[in-house]
């Protein structure tokens, strides 16, 4: 199965869908992720928060599939936020994976309250000038968080990682990071199944003899996004990506737009303080 890829505004290619490894146990990932290699996937998300960085490595060592045929992501959790902390949080994360450098490094959230995400930034940019890290970007961040970073740094990330789903499908900040350059990639795609069962999803998998998740995973590629469901099981795995073969008539792909209600399962970034909830 050919994968489709995606130019970052950095040069840089990327495959557009992978699979991510969250709420995966540290001694479950290298099979997880060498499996998923081995199905085919090119794209592993990981991040420090989710506690199995040293498995997202040892999956990728354990795999017979050469590192530079691996894009491998992770994120900065919240607790580093700043400058000289982020670069000790990223040695910390090529310690756990033991890899030369990462493809993707992002800041996991703008944390607007905390006021740091600019000075994180600041520190991303080093690690991506010393070659340490090839692409930096961001994950939940808005339009202003964008703006600000560009306007105080002059660099900007080349993707935007946010909750996007078909009851949360995020257009105008879709169309912010697109008039940007920015890459968007859905976390939570299937939104936990909310919309598996909504009429213009069941009728788009009947036509086509494919599952729900598949129709909406196509919906995400159709809509020129990266995206990256996660599943520990191999055929589930093997599933969300024969959804690349998936295609939607123009019909489907606009009834699936009109679920649109706004529901998030994960905080507003423009309020969100992990502090609140140590």
């Amino acid at each position: 199965m050919t994968q489709p890829m995606m130019t970052l505004n950095d040069g840089r290619r990327m495959p557009q869908m992978g699979t991510g490894i969250w709420q995966i146990s540290d001694e479950a990932t290298p099979r997880v992720v060498a499996r998923a290699l081995e199905l085919g996937y090119r794209l592993i998300d990981g991040a420090a928060a989710y506690g199995n960085e040293r498995g997202l490595g040892q999956g990728i060592r354990d795999s017979d599939v050469a590192r530079d045929e691996v894009f491998v992501t992770s994120k900065l959790w919240n607790d580093a936020q700043g400058h000289d902390a982020a670069l000790r949080a990223f040695d910390a994360t090529m310690a756990r994976v033991g890899l030369d450098h990462l493809d993707l490094y992002l800041i996991h959230w703008p944390l607007p309250l905390m006021d740091a995400y600019v000075e994180t930034w600041r520190a991303l940019i080093r690690l991506r000038d010393e070659g340490r890290v090839r692409s930096i970007g961001v994950a939940n961040f808005h339009e202003a968080h964008l703006a600000r970073l560009i306007d105080e740094t002059g660099v900007v990330p080349a993707l935007n990682q946010i909750e996007l789903h078909p009851s949360l499908t995020q257009a105008p900040l879709r169309a912010v990071n697109a008039k940007l350059g920015v890459v968007t990639q859905s976390w939570t795609p299937l939104g936990r199944g909310d919309s598996f069962a909504a009429p213009a999803v069941t009728g788009a998998a009947a036509r086509i003899g494919c599952s729900p998740a598949q129709v909406i995973l196509r919906w995400h590629i159709q809509h020129g996004l990266s995206v990256i469901p996660k599943s520990e099981n191999p055929e589930r795995l093997a599933e969300n990506l024969a959804a690349l073969e998936v295609r939607l008539t123009e019909d489907e792909m606009a009834a699936i737009d009109a679920l649109d209600r706004g529901h998030r399962t994960g905080p507003d970034p423009d309020t969100f303080d992990y502090r609140q909830s140590l």
